[in-house]
Order: structure tokens, then C-alpha cells, then sequence
């Protein structure tokens, strides 16, 4: 009956077994470390021979630098940020850093899973647009962790941005729903507690301004309802209540799809509305189900895959020199026509 191993291969035996030193074996783990290929090569035969696996905890004490970054988000249950969410771990894999993801929808618990990333030694955090107030990354800066935020507002010295361009979308938005014959127009979404609800809110208001400078007829009225959230059931309660006016909005710009969704069912279901012929409804993200048959929603779509590069891109710079001013990058977003808003 065979031995059974009781110990991990380590570097010195695959330097054995290849005929090189113990640094070479170590370079030939380093992407971007100085090697000859053929040295590369034989190291790579040997470990792969051996079953040898590169102990990352004592390469990052020895390097003093951790290839672990923090994901905070909120709200994995909204299809957008779930989507964002794997693009995130996707482009942290492609760097070789390793995502420890902490839920921030529980307020009670997130000091304490934040405390936890420190105790880790991350090498770096990035925050979603649902996550926790600026306040909490404060902590990790003031630690000299490196913090970039998506689609948060760029206020907080020392943390780098990767927003969508909220302001081109927002008037993207208003010129379907003006071209489509929309006369009476309606934001919906949150104005308040969230800040792509309000930048969208802004975009598209100074978007109806500049049109009608160049081209008066093109002046609408907007009316704008504030929801608490960019749920499904706040797109619900949005509709009741514009719907059920004496002079209801003919086009609606919401500034999420799921919003969207959830109005377009209530005008259809509880107003026999008609879309797009008696309401034209535009979104904001480009989750699957816009392009459902029951909705073909015409959208704003986010690059989640460009978010997430940016971010992962920003973070790498901030782990290899932490000090410089903070940095706002925009990425662009794009049109999807369907038939919401024809």
C-alpha cells in the first residue's frame, strides 16, 4: 500500500526536480517577473509533475502586498448588479486577485463584515452603487487601502470613480421619447437617497432645457415622482400614482428597468394603457428581461463589462503607488431601441 503523503510539495522540490535555483521558481510563478522561457518551461513541467501549488499566504508576507480586494454591494437579487457583481470577480480573476464579496443590504451586520475585510489585510476595496455610506470608506483609506466606488458619487478624497455617463443616457432618453410624440413627460425614480436616480434626474431635466433652446417646440412639461428604490414594486407604486391623475404622463423615462417593468405592467394591467401607442416608457440598464416579448423595453444600457475593467484597472494603479489625487472615470453608455417606445 502506498505512502500517504503527509506534506505539501514546496518550491525547493520543483527547483529539484527542474535543475534551477529556488529564485527561478519563484520568477516563473511572477507574471511579470524576468525569465528565460525555456527556464519557465521546465519549471512549469516540473511543478506540474509534482502537483505543486504556489502558497499565496506566504508570498504576500514575503511581498508584503495582499491579493485579496473587497466587493461590497447591496441587493443581489436586482439582475443589474448581479450582472456587475460577475463581471467584478471576472476582471479581479484576470488581474490574479482574489474577491472576498460582503453583502452591505443588512446594516446591522455590515460594520462588522467590514471589520473583517481589514482583519484580512485586502489589498484593496471596490463599492457598488448600493453600497454603504462614503463614511465607512474612510476606514480603509485612512489604512492606505486603496477604495474605488461604481456608480458613487466622486466625493471622497483619496477614492477613485468608475461612473456610466448617466448624463448622456438621460438625454438619450429624452430624445426617443420626444421623438416618439410624447408630449407630457414624467421622471421616476430615486431622486434622493440614490445618486444615479438623481444624475439621471438632472440629465434628463437639462436635456429637455437644452432642446428647447435650439428648438422651442420641443419644450415639454416633466413631472417628476421620487421613489424610494429602483425596485420593481416602486415602478408599481410610481404608476398608481401618475396614472391615476386627471392628465397622466404620455412618456416615462425610469431610471432603472426594473422600475420600468413594474410601471409598464401596472398601466397595461390596471389602466388598460397601451404601449408604446398611449404610453412610451424608457429605461436604464439592459437587464435580460427588458428584452422579453411581454416588455421590449427600450433602455439605456450600462457596459457592465467596461464598469468592471475600469474599476479593476483603477485599483491596480492605487495598490502599486496608493498617494495622487482621486480619479473620475466615465464610461460611455448606448441606446437600445425596441417597442416601448416607438
Amino acid at each position: 500500500m502506498p505512502k500517504k503523503q503527509t506534506s505539501w510539495v514546496t518550491a525547493a522540490d520543483v527547483a529539484l526536480r527542474a535543475g534551477v535555483s529556488r529564485s527561478a521558481v519563484s520568477r516563473a510563478f511572477s507574471p511579470t517577473a524576468s525569465i528565460a522561457p525555456e527556464t519557465r518551461e521546465r519549471v512549469m513541467e516540473a511543478a506540474s509533475a509534482l502537483g505543486y501549488q504556489v502558497n499565496l499566504i506566504a508570498r504576500e508576507m514575503i511581498m508584503q502586498r495582499s491579493s485579496m480586494v473587497g466587493v461590497v454591494t447591496a441587493g443581489f437579487e436586482n439582475p443589474f448588479r448581479a450582472k456587475l457583481l460577475s463581471q467584478i470577480i471576472a476582471a479581479l480573476g484576470r488581474h490574479k486577485l482574489t474577491p472576498i464579496v460582503v453583502n452591505a443590504e443588512d446594516p446591522v451586520q455590515i460594520q462588522q463584515s467590514l471589520d473583517m475585510l481589514l482583519s484580512y489585510r485586502i489589498g484593496g476595496i471596490i463599492m457598488t452603487s448600493a453600497s454603504p455610506p462614503l463614511g465607512l470608506a474612510r476606514q480603509y483609506l485612512e489604512g492606505e487601502i486603496p477604495v474605488v466606488m461604481i456608480n458613487r458619487a466622486s466625493n471622497l478624497p483619496g477614492a477613485d470613480v468608475a461612473l456610466s455617463d448617466n448624463a448622456a443616457g438621460a438625454t438619450l432618453a429624452a430624445n426617443l421619447l420626444i421623438d416618439a410624440g410624447a408630449t407630457r413627460l414624467a421622471f421616476v425614480g430615486p431622486t434622493k437617497p440614490s445618486y444615479n436616480g438623481k444624475s439621471r434626474c438632472t440629465g434628463f431635466l437639462r436635456a429637455i432645457r437644452h432642446m428647447a433652446k435650439s428648438a422651442p417646440q420641443r419644450l415639454r412639461p416633466v413631472e417628476t415622482h421620487s421613489t424610494p428604490g429602483d425596485t420593481y414594486e416602486c415602478g408599481v407604486a410610481a404608476a398608481h400614482a401618475l396614472l391615476a391623475q386627471d392628465v397622466r404622463p404620455d412618456g416615462v423615462f425610469c431610471s432603472s428597468d426594473l422600475l420600468a417593468l413594474g410601471f409598464i405592467d401596472t398601466a397595461r394591467q390596471h389602466f388598460s394603457l397601451r404601449v408604446p401607442e398611449d404610453l412610451r416608457v424608457v429605461g436604464f440598464d439592459d437587464i435580460p428581461a427588458a428584452s422579453y416579448d411581454n416588455y421590449r423595453l427600450t433602455t439605456i444600457a450600462q457596459d457592465t463589462h467596461a464598469l468592471a475593467n475600469t474599476a479593476a484597472d483603477m485599483l491596480i494603479d492605487r495598490m502599486n503607488a496608493f498617494s495622487g489625487a482621486s480619479r473620475t472615470r466615465v464610461v460611455p453608455v448606448t441606446a437600445v431601441v425596441r417597442k416601448s417606445c416607438a
